[in-house]
């Protein structure tokens, strides 16, 4: 299991279609992954799951994975939301 914290920056924080691309990312990787806020777990493949959290600009999430391309996918992930989602 491999994990990573990261500051969301971009302007509208991980919503509508920053989480579209964020998710679809996701599901390149076969192994699991999930993104955590404030002790709180989601399915990182999930639409519904990720806007649930309501991350906004500034708040800090942690990328989780637990498979056999774990690091790739956590590395792909952190890097896309520094990337502020090529905005």
């Amino acid at each position: 299991m491999v994990s990573s914290e990261v500051a969301v920056q971009n302007s509208v924080g991980l919503h509508a279609r920053p989480a579209t691309f964020f998710i679809q990312r996701a599901n390149e990787f076969k192994s699991s992954i999930w993104v955590e806020k404030d002790e709180r777990r989601v399915n990182a493949k999930s639409l519904l799951g990720v806007l649930s959290l309501g991350i906004v600009k500034g708040t800090q999430i942690s990328i989780i994975a637990d498979g056999s391309d774990e690091e790739e996918a956590v590395k792909t992930l952190v890097e896309l939301i520094e990337s502020n989602f090529s905005e």
